[in-house]
């Protein structure tokens, strides 16, 4: 489960996605979750579908490796399903059968649960694929540099842009760190005689502290080292940096942003003249 967690993860590889701007990719990621969150109906998600499909192909990304990120949120997605086909109320029909297909006491599982519930499931899992797109295609360094630039106008308000986007940065890198540090602990716990993966809720619970302890101690460890490093290294902030790369939109940039409006464009014409599957 651990090694399935792929944010802050990068996928070296020469693509024509990886050579697009970092502002536009995380534009991108942010119109795409509206786009999910607008279409209201199954063409609307084989649009957005799509669209990640072709973003997937020209990343040169292998499909399983993408997918992967949908493993770390398994649980997530089929409790939230459950929920859904168990109380969601609606007395659509879809095909030729009772709208509700089952009752017991609170529980009834409808047609319209079954498709909701469906609908949902495609949503989180494009959701989460695109996240992880962003982290596989872009380097901790120009993810940082682009947040920094689109938060720019904050800095009229004297907000530290500089300093957040860095700490963003430094956080999805540290994620997969911290990951492969918990899969040694567990493994070295385990080699000692603990029992993690067995018994009942509160002897997991209970087993879970010998690991997060350690946790704990080297993240603070690596926290200090890294602030030892800055310190070392003259770091003051964002005020006197200069940057070495600047970030400049290319006619790669062009072709993806109308991709974009196009994809946005699609999912609202769908939205007003299909409406809802609901």
């Amino acid at each position: 489960m651990l090694k399935d967690v792929s944010f802050g993860q990068y996928y070296p590889v020469d693509s024509f996605v990886h050579r697009l701007d970092p502002r536009l990719k995380i534009v991108f990621l942010i119109a795409y979750i509206v786009a999910l969150f607008v279409a209201s109906n199954f063409y609307g998600l084989a649009v957005c579908a799509a669209v990640l499909l072709f973003a997937i192909i020209c990343s040169h990304v292998p499909f399983g490796k993408v997918f992967r990120a949908v493993k770390g949120v398994l649980f997530l997605v089929i409790f939230t399903a459950v929920l859904n086909i168990f109380f969601y109320n609606g007395d659509a029909v879809y095909w030729n059968a009772p709208a509700v297909l089952w009752e017991w006491h609170f529980l009834r599982v409808t047609q319209a649960g079954i498709v909701f519930s469906v609908f949902l499931v495609i949503r989180l899992v494009l959701l989460v694929t695109c996240s992880s797109m962003l982290t596989y295609t872009t380097t901790p360094v120009s993810l940082t540099d682009g947040i920094e630039s689109l938060l720019t106008p904050l800095k009229w308000i004297r907000f530290p842009v500089h300093e957040l986007a860095l700490i963003m940065s430094i956080a999805l890198r540290f994620i997969p760190i911290l990951m492969d540090e918990t899969e040694r602990i567990m493994n070295a716990q385990k080699a000692r005689g603990a029992m993690l993966d067995s018994g009942g809720l509160g002897k997991r619970i209970k087993a879970v502290i010998p690991v997060i302890m350690p946790l704990l101690l080297s993240a603070l460890r690596r926290a200090d080292e890294l602030g030892d490093a800055m310190d070392a290294r003259c770091y003051m902030g964002g005020k006197t940096r200069t940057k070495y790369k600047k970030l400049t939109f290319t006619w790669r940039d062009l072709i993806v942003f109308l991709l974009l409006a196009a994809m946005i464009a699609g999912v609202v014409v769908l939205r007003i003249y299909l409406g809802a599957p609901l």
